[in-house]
């Protein structure tokens, strides 16, 4: 039987079965740079049949898609080094993700070393010298087995049993090393030109701290040097935007071991934090929100109802009170649907939108907890609207628009959108999953948003969109969310009169746009370097006299200042003046207004910008020009 592939526009007839790689040698594709295929868009093996007629590229070593090829290739050869220096050594699995790094896990008896990345990486490199081509083999369960126990890869045999029956089981080969492994893989080791081990950690085998620690190592890998040390270029530029460092640094935040997981604002971060809630607060009054305040424990009797006892409990923390169990809530929803049911609602009533802003509790495992980005403490810019069906996609229409005003207005502009449809793991019917679904579609598909489907990643009740944005170092985060729910109002029993006097059950729509505040206090951090816009920086400006025989003068302007709300401080110490510029652009403060004779006499301010840009201005005009900086959010400084 014939396939019909198309390549560059050009159609072949093929058996059926062949390989891109036996496809490449036939049309005459340069092997030395062949890394990889796309069938119909997808990523393939190019040791994999063909079992159907398509469109096929060949990804070459020069390739955007090149890197996943390479990474994951670069895993086969880092066990294969680590098996070379430790043989009685088990290997357990690499990482799913190889964008951006490679990882390898391992049983063994030893906890890897700097030292030991250094040999490790340098036998890799001859493992790559040694031009292996990449084989693929297929093989039934127990030849599968077999293979894994004469190797004596115990980890792998309990991997083995994860795969559902029925299901292609493959091995990947070069030289000696040989592994269980979906693939794909590059053509040859050659093709890999620059490799770098990054780090090592433990790691409890498939995540479970009741199973055997093993050592995880992490790399990355490319085709060319060139390519590695740009990478490690801008791996050094992430190491210094890291708001871990730089929040301590700033003074805006500091985390502390008798409070794991829950940072603490120091009164700089506190303003910063503040000023986001009060920018959302004030967009709340222009699309309608009602802010509430709400209980932190509740009964489990609660979270019984909503289904997160038995979906989530988990990540709760759940704690004893006069013999009855309570939670600390980890999300608002269930304490709006008790808000929402406390009155009669008419269909006139409805939209209903509650926005909350209460403190919310997660019990994360000790070795997740990150900085501000994975936290057990935390506020959302959290709000449920609560709708009749036809309300659905005006109201989701609404999010989006709030979404892309609140990003606009913070400066982050690369936005990609995500549908994520029905989990494994799900309450209520397929019936209405389908119609929450297509709900969706239709609003994302009416605002002409362009979307990717994210299949089994909804919420368990309910589907969402998730807007992922990019930084300036080109990091994607999730933030805002828009999930749609059927099931919790009937878990609640909500209702709602309807025109006809009959009782109906509205329809909840979760949202969040910073999402977490702490996870988008930290991506803001990074993403600003510390140099926040005037209306976000705790001190706008600092007056910096010259010499002590101007602090009576600089003493002035600064009380004056504080008399027009400019957040100003005096630096009057008996430090150089140029000591206090480098400390004030430091610390990223936007204006320095320095004092001295010409000043004094003159009235007329020079104000340094924290870009070292000087400006002659007057005390008036600097004090509106930071007032209106203030209130029109926009980033520049003049």
């Amino acid at each position: 039987m014939e396939i019909k592939v198309e390549i560059e526009g050009r159609h072949y007839l093929f058996p059926k079965g062949i390989t891109p790689l036996e496809i490449a040698k036939k049309v005459g594709y340069n092997l030395e740079k062949l890394v990889g295929a796309k069938e119909d868009g997808t990523i393939k093996d190019i040791r994999e049949p063909l079992d159907k007629s398509c469109v096929l590229e060949f990804v070459s070593v020069d390739s955007p898609e090149a890197g996943t090829f390479i990474r994951h290739s670069a895993e086969h050869i880092l066990a294969d080094a680590v098996k070379r220096l430790w043989p009685d050594t088990q290997i357990d699995v690499g990482r799913k993700d190889h964008s951006k790094k490679f990882q390898y896990d391992f049983l063994i008896d030893h906890k890897f070393t700097p030292d030991d990345l250094e040999k490790i990486e340098k036998k890799m490199y001859e493992i790559i010298a040694e031009d292996h081509i990449f084989e693929r083999v297929e093989m039934d369960r127990k030849q599968a087995e077999e293979v894994l126990r004469d190797r004596g890869e115990v980890l792998k045999i309990e991997r083995l049993k994860d795969i559902p029956e029925g299901e292609k089981i493959t091995f990947y080969k070069h030289g000696d090393f040989v592994d269980l492994c979906r693939g794909p893989h590059i053509f040859k080791t050659s093709q890999i030109g620059g490799i770098k081990l990054l780090d090592s950690s433990g790691v409890y085998y498939r995540g479970n701290e009741n199973n055997p620690m093993l050592q995880r190592i992490y790399g990355t890998a490319f085709a060319s040097d060139k390519e590695l040390r740009d990478f490690l270029k801008y791996r050094e530029e992430v190491k210094l935007r890291d708001h871990r460092v730089l929040g301590p640094k700033l003074k805006l935040f500091i985390l502390n071991k008798y409070a794991p997981g829950s940072p603490f604002f120091l009164p700089k971060g506190a303003f910063v934090y503040n000023k986001l809630i009060e920018f959302l607060r004030e967009l709340y009054v222009k699309y309608g929100y009602k802010e509430v305040i709400t209980p932190q424990l509740f009964t489990s009797d609660l979270w019984k109802i909503s289904g997160h006892y038995e979906n989530y409990r988990e990540a709760m923390f759940l704690l004893e009170v006069e013999n009855n169990e309570y939670g600390l809530k980890p999300m608002n929803c269930p304490a709006h649907c008790l808000i929402f049911a406390s009155e009669l609602r008419s269909y006139r009533d409805l939209p209903v939108r509650f926005a909350d802003f209460g403190r919310l509790h997660r019990n994360e495992r000790s070795g997740v907890i990150s900085g501000l980005t994975r936290v057990r403490s935390f506020a959302q810019d959290d709000a449920h609207i609560f709708c009749r069906e036809d309300q659905i996609e005006e109201e989701v229409s609404n999010v989006i628009n709030m979404v892309h005003e609140v990003y606009s207005t913070l400066g982050f502009k690369n936005i990609k959108v995500e549908l994520s449809t029905r989990p494994e793991k799900f309450i209520g019917s397929i019936e209405m999953w389908d119609t929450a679904e297509k709900a969706l579609k239709d609003a994302l598909e009416k605002n002409e948003i362009e979307y990717e489907v994210n299949r089994g990643e909804g919420a368990f009740y309910g589907p969402k969109i998730d807007f992922q944005i990019e930084d300036v170092l080109e990091r994607e985060w999730q933030l805002a969310t828009i999930q749609l729910d059927y099931q919790l109002p009937r878990r609640f029993g909500l209702k709602y009169i309807d025109s006809g006097s009959k009782e109906r059950v509205p329809v909840i729509i979760h949202r969040a746009i910073l999402g977490s505040i702490e996870r988008f206090f930290a991506v803001m951090l990074e993403q600003t370097n510390g140099v926040f816009p005037v209306w976000l920086s705790p001190i706008v400006a600092v007056v910096l006299p010259v010499s002590d025989k101007f602090n009576s003068y600089a003493l002035e302007v600064f009380d004056k200042l504080r008399n027009y709300s400019v957040r100003a401080e005096l630096w009057s110490g008996s430090e150089k003046l140029s000591y206090r510029i480098r400390k004030a652009q430091s610390e990223k403060i936007p204006y320095m207004v320095v004092i001295g004779k010409r000043e004094q006499e003159s009235g007329v301010l020079t104000v340094r910008l924290r870009t070292g840009e000087n400006i002659s201005t007057t005390f008036e005009d600097f004090a509106n020009k930071v007032r209106y900086l203030s209130i029109s959010r926009e980033s520049k400084l003049w």
